[in-house]
């Protein structure tokens, strides 16, 4: 049987990148997919592709910094497939780079709302239905930039990420006892459109790739296959955790 046969997940981001392959391999592994995004079209593309390989997905665009939005998917889940039983909190930005003294207020700001504010607003509805289930998980995508490994030029990115890390510990400790696991995912560096806006250059991708351990960067697939672990209940023992899956790049020295 498939990890999760039966049950409703939602993916935030699920337009693109990581987010994207965490839909597919949800689907892939019998997940009903609720996926968000602010791309209506790609959104839609992947609605399709996870419909004609057999499995099930809804989308719903909209803009993960909105309470509203937050509170539209979770209706959408169980208005379509009775109910929600994990959630993965995955949409975010890399922000305003650069040194701290020219970050705007409103840069920072609006880094921390996306990604950050963004975590606690889906929680914040997510958990509500969880309950309403008897239980779940929740997981949030994060960063080894900002937990293991400080970049220059990534205060904001790397303030929010960490700031997701506390989120899922807090949460864990108290909801625990009421049945629902949080956890934070912390990818390395990943072949995303993201990742390629920060490494723009051959020389700057070598650059990336020599920080791991592995001298290579992730497919989103293998972020994904991660993240269906986390909220399968293959890890029904494992909660309040940064799980890093980063290719080494918090152990490589050389």
């Amino acid at each position: 049987m498939n990890a999760l046969q039966g049950k409703v997940v939602i993916v935030t981001g699920a337009s693109s990148g990581i987010g994207q392959a965490m839909a597919r391999c949800l689907a892939q592994e019998g997940a009903a997919v609720v996926a968000g995004a602010r791309r209506r079209a790609e959104l839609d593309a992947l609605v399709a592709e996870i419909a004609a390989a057999g499995g099930h997905a809804v989308a719903l665009a909209g803009d993960v910094r909105e309470e509203a939005y937050a509170q539209a998917l979770v209706q959408l889940a169980q208005a379509r497939f009775g109910g929600l039983d994990a959630a993965i909190n995955n949409a975010g930005s890399l922000g305003a780079l650069g040194p701290l003294p020219a970050l705007a207020v409103d840069e920072w700001q609006a880094t921390l709302h996306t990604n950050l504010t963004s975590a606690f607003l889906g929680a914040k509805h997510q958990i509500l239905a969880l309950l309403a289930r008897g239980g779940g998980a929740l997981l949030f995508t994060s960063s080894f930039v900002g937990h293991s490994v400080g970049m220059p030029g990534m205060a904001a990115y790397a303030a929010s990420k960490a700031g997701m890390v506390g989120l899922a510990q807090s949460l864990a400790a108290e909801f625990g006892p009421q049945g629902i696991r949080v956890n934070a995912l912390l990818p390395g560096g990943t072949d995303t459109g993201a990742g390629r806006t920060f490494a723009d250059t051959p020389e700057k991708l070598d650059f990336v790739r020599g920080l791991h351990a592995l001298r290579r960067i992730a497919d989103p697939l293998q972020i994904a296959r991660a993240a269906v672990f986390l909220v399968s209940d293959a890890a029904s023992f494992v909660t309040g955790s940064a799980m890093l899956v980063d290719g080494g790049v918090s152990i490589c020295r050389s």
